[in-house]
């Protein structure tokens, strides 16, 4: 791998409610290499997309991010201005958003949506923008690429929309890509297909990717590297054989145990039982002790530090704490 393209560092975005602080993202570090493909995962509700739309710095009112930084091409883009941030939101940094139907606009058709990117970003004419934009189209396999450009959002397919979504982030290039969720409520086929795009996108441009999903399958396939999220904190980052293969947190073990698995022979899958902790008022410790089976006092009163199992495993739980602290 390359350098290293974006580089989040104990960033914290809050919700400010009547019902108190949301606190959806409350330390979360982690990177992401040229050419790299790297997994955030987790249950739903536990910070992922919030986390991207920080990185994007897109986070709705009332959210606030109020701590951290966040480093793109080695620009702390926390310290930019609106103005500045532009120039970089869908040419340097693009996002696939999770639903494809909310993201595109109704009243314009999906061939300007796409053009209008790059005549924006890279300055071309309107013709010029048209005819990359046909292009695109066919690049991520839209069928009868000329005559999709001059249809509306409602006169596509899901899978359809999935594609302009991908030709509009990959317009002008991206140094990274952002998909979140990018293959929710598409068909097994489907979801393959828009896979194999944004790995061609990685292989053709050399994109960094951050795919955010809840789909280990996909995880085990497309990607590099794996961090674990769980109430708005990483709890383990390692390479991805290795989270598939010795996983270290408890969390990461039960969510494994709980997907079916071709290489395992199991009678029945695994229930992570509880549920997750209330973001406004989560616990002390370790927000996953009072689900976790190996809980002990410490992980209810503090919550532990992250870890080196090695050079590229990185895990936030006690019972590796307490075995370094005796050997």
């Amino acid at each position: 791998m390359g350098r290293t393209i974006l580089d989040v560092r104990n960033l914290k975005t809050y919700f400010y409610t009547k019902s108190g602080v949301v606190r959806a993202v409350d330390g979360v570090s982690l990177s992401v290499k040229e050419r790299e493909i790297v997994g955030l995962v987790g249950e739903s509700g536990c910070g992922k997309s919030v986390t991207a739309l920080s990185i994007m710095r897109l986070v709705p009112e009332p959210g606030k991010i109020v701590e951290g930084e966040i480093y793109f091409m080695d620009k702390n883009i926390l310290f930019l201005t609106e103005e500045e941030i532009r120039k970089i939101r869908g040419k340097e940094m693009a996002m696939i958003f999770q639903n494809p139907s909310s993201s595109l606009n109704p009243v314009f058709t999906t061939g300007y949506q796409v053009a209008e990117p790059i005549m924006l970003h890279l300055l071309k004419s309107k013709e010029e923008a048209s005819t990359l934009t046909t292009q695109l189209f066919n690049k991520v396999e839209i069928s009868d690429p000329q005559r999709r450009t001059r249809e509306y959002p409602h006169q596509l397919s899901g899978g359809m929309k999935q594609r302009v979504m991908i030709a509009m982030a990959i317009s002008c290039k991206p140094k990274l890509l952002i998909a979140d969720e990018p293959t929710t409520a598409l068909d097994v086929t489907v979801q393959a297909q828009i896979m194999n795009l944004i790995r061609d996108l990685r292989n053709d441009i050399g994109s960094a990717i951050l795919l955010i999903t809840h789909d280990m399958g996909l995880v085990a396939e497309n990607c590099d590297r794996v961090a674990v999220m769980y109430a708005g904190k990483i709890v383990e980052s390692a390479p991805v054989e290795e989270i598939f293969s010795e996983p270290k947190h408890p969390y990461t073990q039960l969510l494994l145990s709980s997907i079916p698995r071709p290489d395992r022979d199991i009678d029945k899958l695994t229930v992570i039982r509880g549920e997750v902790p209330d973001p406004i008022n989560p616990p002390q410790g370790c927000r996953f002790a009072p689900r976790c089976p190996y809980a002990m006092d410490i992980c209810i009163q503090k919550y532990p530090e992250m870890l080196s199992i090695n050079d590229n495993h990185l895990v936030a739980c006690h019972l590796y704490t307490n075995k370094s602290e005796d050997t």
